[in-house]
């Protein structure tokens, strides 16, 4: 069995976690009374400041616009000095003028250039990458772990229990893969500007366009055509047209709302307590195993409905207070081998039961080993021996493994 990396444990059992019945209809009804309604999912984001994650159609534009802003730079000579080529979106107002005139002209009708007019003309569905299945009811999604949790707080009382701390998660669904085309039109006033821009964008094709900050896209542009416009009036235009083929995808954010799942969750918080109990009734309890001392002292005693500590002997107190750290010296896919190291035992003649698994506190890399997976935990000559279920566990050990004991043992 494949051994899951801590890192991906957590994210993964808490995926498994919000993982529901897809069709609630097949078997006996749900009830959502209160009864039966889990509270755990219902968080609050009042005060939380990240958003839900979302791409849309215009973060598809504003990363041609950005590449060509910040990367591509597409600038000209003119005049004696470098200038730089401004690139617009085709409004349909802007485009239509374009089609009618054969360039685009500013409120004193003059003709503007050097610039690059873009528009999105098509939006393709990409379904060899993904599919939801239902969109209303979006079951695939992906997670995303935040750095800090607002609910670890650190405090002592977390180093004494061994407190495991829980985890703060983001759920977006899966987006939708598209392909959407834009058309570009670069006007410049001679062929030689035409050609230094048309080299930096096709040199810049094949790349991933956009903010690396935010999101990037994968283009394509496969072929330009390049014509020389002379009108009446001396309007001298040289033009090239090419297509922009961009990978991209979409969440909208109304997907985010219609999720099966809560789109923020917190994993499970374990606090470990090494105490000795009693199962038996309070108030019935002559002594939970601890012999009476020589001088005379017991170690419970019943008093009306209180009860009392007097005392108790000496061995069997230090006994109690014994809590020990050992680490693994051997470690194979389902063991752990701590050399020279036992499992203490009570003292003769008391009357404390002897040590089980659960009086044991086991971690692999800081991550704790809940009795459940635990098969066996004894002494064998001068070594004590862990034996874990892996199916249980969710994954085996390794030999570079950090296996902890914390208990009764010398």
């Amino acid at each position: 069995m494949r051994k899951r990396s801590i890192e991906t444990t957590k994210p993964f059992e808490a995926a498994q976690s919000q993982i529901e019945a897809y069709d609630k209809s097949i078997g006996k009804p749900v009830s959502t009374t209160s009864f039966t309604q889990n509270r755990a999912r219902e968080i609050s984001r009042k005060n939380d400041k990240i958003k839900d994650f979302s791409i849309g159609l215009q973060d598809l534009d504003g990363a041609i616009i950005y590449y060509f802003n910040n990367t591509i730079k597409p600038q000209v000579f003119q005049d004696g000095e470098m200038i730089s080529v401004p690139i617009i979106y085709g409004s349909p107002e802007r485009w239509k003028s374009i089609q009618q005139d054969g360039f685009l002209r500013d409120s004193n009708n003059k003709v503007r250039v050097p610039i690059i007019v873009f528009r999105r003309t098509n939006i393709e569905k990409n379904r060899t990458l993904g599919n939801k299945i239902d969109g209303n009811k979006a079951h695939l999604f992906q997670m995303f772990e935040t750095k800090y949790n607002a609910k670890n707080h650190y405090d002592k009382f977390s180093i004494l229990t061994n407190k495991i701390p829980s985890s703060q998660f983001y759920v977006s669904v899966v987006p939708d893969y598209v392909t959407v085309t834009y058309e570009c039109i670069i006007f410049t006033n001679y062929v030689e500007q035409n050609n230094k821009i048309v080299e930096a964008i096709e040199f810049a094709s094949d790349s991933y366009w956009g903010d690396p900050k935010r999101f990037q896209f994968r283009s394509k542009i496969d072929s330009f055509a390049t014509t020389i416009s002379v009108e009446s009036d001396n309007d001298r235009i040289a033009k090239t047209t090419f297509s922009i083929t961009l990978n991209g995808y979409i969440i909208p954010d109304s997907i985010n709302k219609e999720l099966a799942n809560s789109d923020m969750f917190y994993s499970t918080s374990q606090v470990v307590f090494g105490l000795e109990t009693t199962t038996g009734d309070a108030e019935s309890v002559q002594t939970i195993g601890l012999r009476e001392n020589a001088s005379g002292g017991t170690s419970f005693v019943e008093g009306s409905n209180n009860i009392t500590l007097v005392s108790v002997a000496a061995s069997d107190l230090e006994y109690l207070q014994t809590n020990n750290t050992r680490k693994a010296t051997t470690v194979t896919s389902n063991t752990a081998t701590f050399s020279g190291v036992n499992i203490l035992n009570p003292p003769t003649d008391s009357l404390i039961p002897d040590p089980t698994i659960s009086n044991f506190i086991f971690t692999a890399n800081g991550v704790y080993i809940p009795t459940t997976a635990i098969i066996s935990f004894v002494s064998v000559g001068a070594n004590s021996i862990l034996t874990i279920n892996p199916s249980i566990l969710g994954y085996t050990l390794v030999s570079s493994d950090d296996i902890i004991v914390v208990g009764k043992v010398i």
